[in-house]
C-alpha cells in the first residue's frame, strides 16, 4: 500500500468528510490543498447520468474557457498553400502540409492540437494508429476540421477545449491551473459545467449531474454541490 506524505494527510483534513462543497468553495480549496512546488494543473471530473454505450447519450462538444486552460497549446495547422497565410497570422506554431504528413508518418507527435480543412482529412487516414491513440486525430465536432483555419486556430490557442465523456459516463478536463485566483476558477468551471449542461441527451433519464469533483495534479477531490452552480 502507497504511504500517504505528510502534506495529502494535511490537504485531506482541510476536506469535511461528507461535505459538498458549493463551486465558490471548491475554487478557494483547491489552491489550499495543492502542494506540488510546480504551477500544477486546476482539473474537473464530471460524472453524467447518461449510458455512454448508447449513441443518443454520447455527451461531446467544445468550451471556450473565458481564461484559457493556464497552456501554451502547440498547434499545427495541416493545410494547402493557399490557407498558410491565415494559419500563420492566427498564431499556429506549425504550418504545412506534405513535409508535416512525412514526419508524422514518421512519429512526429510534439504537438496538442492539429487543425486542418475537410479536403484535407483523407490524407490523414493512413495516419489513424499515430494520431488517434494521442487524441490528436482532428474531428469536424470539436471544431478542428474547418473551411476557417485562422478562427479556429485563434479559439483553440486562446483556450477552446473539447470534451467527451468517457466509457463510464465521465468528462474529465483540464479548467486552469492554480496559479489562477479562485475568480478565473471559478468563472472556467462554471462556463465548463454550462455547456455540459446544454448538451444533455433528450433520452438521459433521472439525475443528468451525478457528482462533480474539483482538484488539482496530485490533490485529493472537493465534492461540488451541483446546487450551487448557476446555470445548471
Amino acid at each position: 500500500m502507497a504511504k500517504i506524505t505528510k502534506k495529502r494527510k494535511l490537504a485531506i483534513t482541510k476536506i469535511q468528510p461528507d461535505k459538498q462543497y458549493s463551486l465558490e468553495q471548491a475554487a478557494n480549496l483547491v489552491k489550499e490543498i495543492t502542494s506540488t512546488k510546480f504551477n500544477s494543473s486546476v482539473d474537473i471530473d464530471i460524472r453524467l447520468g447518461v449510458d455512454p454505450r448508447k449513441a443518443n447519450q454520447m455527451v461531446r462538444g467544445t468550451v471556450a474557457l473565458p481564461h484559457g486552460t493556464g497552456r501554451e497549446l502547440r498547434v499545427l495547422a495541416l493545410v494547402s498553400a493557399d490557407k498558410e497565410a491565415d494559419a500563420t497570422a492566427a498564431g499556429a506554431d506549425f504550418v504545412g502540409l506534405d513535409e508535416y504528413l512525412k514526419k508524422i508518418e514518421g512519429g512526429w507527435t510534439d504537438i496538442d492540437v492539429i487543425i486542418t480543412t475537410p479536403d484535407v482529412m483523407p490524407k490523414l487516414g493512413r495516419l489513424g494508429k499515430v494520431l488517434g491513440p494521442r487524441g490528436l486525430m482532428p474531428n469536424p465536432k470539436a471544431g478542428t476540421v474547418t473551411t476557417d483555419i485562422g478562427k479556429a486556430v485563434k479559439e483553440v490557442k486562446a483556450g477552446k477545449i473539447d470534451f467527451k465523456v468517457d466509457k463510464f459516463g465521465i468528462i474529465h478536463a483540464s479548467i486552469g491551473r492554480v496559479a489562477f485566483s479562485p475568480e478565473q476558477i471559478l468563472q472556467n468551471a462554471t462556463e465548463m459545467l454550462q455547456t455540459v449542461s446544454k448538451l444533455k441527451p433528450s433520452s438521459a433519464k433521472g439525475a443528468y449531474f451525478k457528482s462533480i469533483t474539483l482538484s488539482s495534479t496530485m490533490s485529493p477531490g472537493i465534492p461540488v454541490d451541483s446546487k450551487t452552480v448557476s446555470g445548471i
